[in-house]
């Protein structure tokens, strides 16, 4: 049940806001490992900064050897206390395995996108998890 509702988030989150793929791009999500970032930027509000990062990051995901399935979010108004809308910006990308993770890590499309943009964040933190079986 947990994992329904947090699908039907995800799916409301990737059609109603973010830079998600379109729908002629979406591929279907692997559940395998997900990889979870979340950017505070040092200047949020910087219309030049956000579509330099938006662009880089875009770029970086089309690019990439290993990324399956990717969502790019921007925080919604909070309503409830639980909810964490400090972040400039959000990223889910899932792989097909651990290792698959690891060869983004290292791969030049993700070095670039780090070397473009990491002057715009003040902080990032990254989230890993497998999938557990249904």
């Amino acid at each position: 049940m947990k994992t329904r509702i947090i699908t039907l988030l995800l799916i409301s989150a990737i059609t109603t806001t973010g830079l998600a793929q379109t729908s002629d791009d979406m591929k279907t999500f692997d559940p395998a490992f997900a990889h979870t970032v979340y950017f505070w930027f040092k200047n949020p509000d910087n219309k030049t900064d956000r579509a330099k990062f938006e662009t880089s990051l875009k770029t970086f995901l089309k690019h990439s050897k290993f990324a399956k399935t990717n969502f790019i979010g921007t925080p919604p108004v909070a309503t409830r206390d639980v909810v964490d809308g400090s972040f400039t910006y959000s990223l889910i990308v899932t792989f097909e395995s651990a290792e698959a993770q690891e060869g983004y890590q290292t791969e030049e499309a993700h070095l670039t996108f780090i070397e473009e943009c990491k002057d715009l964040w003040d902080k990032v933190i990254v989230y890993d998890s497998f999938g557990i079986k249904q």
